[in-house]
């Protein structure tokens, strides 16, 4: 039997000797590498942590000692030991094992943490009612892959420091990356804490020397400590934490279990807040991804396990977007390029290689990212920020106030929009058409096809006085769907029949209600499928439409309240258009990871539900019945 199926709670970690460690550490690398070959997956974070994760299972107690992991995609070998091996097989499918921390699946996970430097905010509040309800218990914050570059972990920091009785261990996960290697002077810093080892080495010398002197080495050696402070500044630079009042520990390599178990110890028995700082290297243990120099495996698709050969998964949206974020600034020198932390992911690698005085990697910090933006577009520039959807949540005061108010022309690119499926919840792009609705001056555009994105892209930077956005979604692109006429703004897709239904189809749904189309012609019912193209402002030639159609029905990829249907409701009723209404989108719930394919079948977003409903409500129309203009339940 494998040790793993021995391990069926943290504590059962500890009746393991040093070689039974060692090999249980080899059987979790295993058993992650052949499930994300297959599931794909988060996997070089998780090789990087599997020695730091045991070490921490084995010092403390949890559940009873609470663990919290930034981005918690890091959170594999935790799932492994935590009574979920398995299970494992299922990681990311549909009703299986979450790839982040998931409260419904273990009594161990207690913060669904997937969107990064939040822990040490999460672990300050934990730690302090732990100490206010006089419980005996620690809280151990796991951050790394470049969350350190986020400026909330840095604000929890400057409190953590004056919580002087709150039992918290803040680990440092330091692999040098976040997707790739992490930016900034913060990296520096730690990378000088990695590379010098004189403060210890010195310290240990004098030590040393100093309690051979008969009589006075002891309180010589107490003299030390008071200019010790002084002593770290100049041979290596710990005060960067101990000048915040945080007791700093390490470096320690973190691949080095007895060492870190040691130091996690030590830092357990201290009464106070205390910095573990762990050298890691992403994708330990297996040479394909550390070979792999974009992002040492962080994030595969389904991958070759003798080779680490991915296999051929077609072209992306993304892929699209790079081509054209290049053609656009060989057009215009004014054009530059951020990301925050995320380079390939969202395809600004080849513009970053073609032209990198142009490019901007903030690292994680995407209210940073927006108002530097705001202030490279006051300098004459065009800004392009391209981001996940649901990471220029983070960021939205930013985009309101830093870059709308002062109409600072910014296009805000937004990757992974609408329904991303396998990451969960916190990775659906559902929320920016609701949130960016109530943005004064803001364009949204929401191309259907890869021409469209072209397309719109271009007329976005162009707009100089005002931000505007670009969203598609995850996976590859549709087959390019042609405009049978041009109304207003707006692209016509199909016209057939009577004017019976108005379909509004708002980005990658078009392909979808072409599909519908089809089928309701079929049944005898007249069509027009409308693509808004910019869908805000709402296009007056919409407004129009509306009124010569039986029924207006919307549907948009983005969650049902304060959408785009919504907007367009609204403008209805401002205009006085009485046209029967219905609004299809993304119940406002958070959505249990599965493809994106299952999930809008689930929430009635696929052709065969959408149909029933426009067949039923075109039916009640003709039965007599008064439709009231409103949202249609999925």
């Amino acid at each position: 039997m494998a040790l793993l199926d021995s391990i069926a709670s943290p504590r059962d970690l500890r009746d393991l000797s040093a070689e039974q460690l060692d090999e249980l550490a080899a059987e979790i690398r295993d058993v992650m590498i052949r499930t994300v070959a297959t599931n794909s997956g988060h996997l070089g974070p998780n090789l990087g942590v599997v020695e730091l994760t045991l070490a921490i299972h084995r010092v403390f107690d949890s559940p009873r000692d609470r663990v919290v992991f930034d981005t918690g995609h890091q959170s594999y070998v935790h799932k492994l030991v935590t009574g979920r091996h398995a299970d494992f097989a299922t990681l990311r499918k549909e009703g299986g094992v979450s790839g982040y921390p998931s409260q419904a699946e273990s009594e161990h996970d207690i913060v669904e943490n997937s969107h990064a430097s939040t822990s040490l905010s999460y672990a300050d509040g934990l730690a302090k009612a732990y100490a206010i309800r006089g419980e005996d218990r620690h809280v151990v914050a796991v951050i790394g892959d470049g969350a350190l570059t986020g400026g909330m972990a840095w604000e929890a920091l400057n409190n953590i420091a004056i919580a002087k009785n709150s039992r918290l261990v803040i680990v440092v996960n330091d692999n040098e990356r976040s997707y790739t290697p992490t930016i900034g002077g913060l990296a520096t810093a730690l990378t000088s804490l990695r590379t010098n080892p004189r403060y210890e080495q010195v310290l240990d010398l004098v030590k040393k020397r100093l309690n051979q002197v008969p009589g006075v080495g002891h309180a010589a050696y107490d003299a030390l400590h008071a200019v010790k402070k002084g002593m770290k500044d100049a041979l290596a630079p710990q005060g960067l934490f101990e000048d915040l009042g945080l007791k700093y520990v390490g470096p320690v390599d973190g691949h080095d279990r007895a060492a870190m178990e040691q130091t996690l110890a030590n830092a357990k028995r201290f009464n106070g807040p205390v910095i573990v700082h762990a050298i890691t290297r992403k994708g330990q243990g297996y040479d394909p991804a550390l070979r792999h120099e974009a992002d040492q495996f962080h994030a595969p698709g389904p991958f070759d396990v003798q080779t680490g050969a991915e296999k051929p998964k077609g072209r992306i949206w993304t892929d699209h977007f790079s081509e054209a974020i290049v053609e656009l600034g060989e057009r215009r020198d004014d054009v530059v390029a951020i990301t925050a932390a995320m380079m390939h992911p969202v395809g600004l690698d080849d513009f970053a290689r073609k032209f990198p005085e142009r490019t901007f990697d903030v690292g994680i910090a995407e209210q940073h990212a927006v108002t530097s933006a705001a202030g490279l577009a006051m300098g004459g520039l065009h800004p392009v920020f391209a981001v996940y959807a649901t990471f220029l949540n983070r960021a939205f005061d930013q985009v309101l106030m830093d870059v709308a108010l002062h109409r600072c022309g910014v296009t805000f690119v937004l990757d992974r929009s609408g329904v991303t499926g396998d990451d969960g919840a916190s990775h659906n792009g559902m929320w920016d058409m609701s949130i960016l609705q109530v943005v004064p001056g803001l364009r949204l555009a929401a191309p259907r096809d890869v021409t469209r994105l072209h397309e719109l892209l271009d007329e976005a930077v162009q707009v100089d006085d005002a931000p505007t956005v670009v969203r598609f979604p995850k996976g590859p692109p549709p087959e390019d769907v042609p405009a049978i006429d041009r109304v207003g703004g707006a692209d016509v897709l199909v016209r057939s029949g009577e004017q019976d239904v108005l379909l509004v189809a708002v980005g990658s749904m078009a392909t979808t209600a072409v599909e519908v189309a089809a089928r309701l012609a079929d049944q005898g019912i007249g069509v027009t499928v409308v693509d808004p193209r910019w869908v805000k402002p709402v296009d007056p030639a919409i407004v129009d439409l509306a009124r010569r159609h039986r029924l207006v029905v919307s549907v948009e990829d983005n969650g049902r309240v304060g959408g785009c249907g919504a907007a367009l409701l609204q403008t209805l009723n401002d205009e006085g258009v009485r046209t029967p209404f219905r609004l299809h989108g993304i119940p406002q719930e958070f959505l249990d990871h599965a493809k994106r394919d299952a999930i809008l079948a689930r929430i009635g977003l696929d052709a065969q539900s959408l149909t029933r409903a426009i067949v039923e409500d075109v039916a009640a129309l003709d039965s007599g019945l008064t439709l009231v203009a409103s949202d249609h339940p999925a």
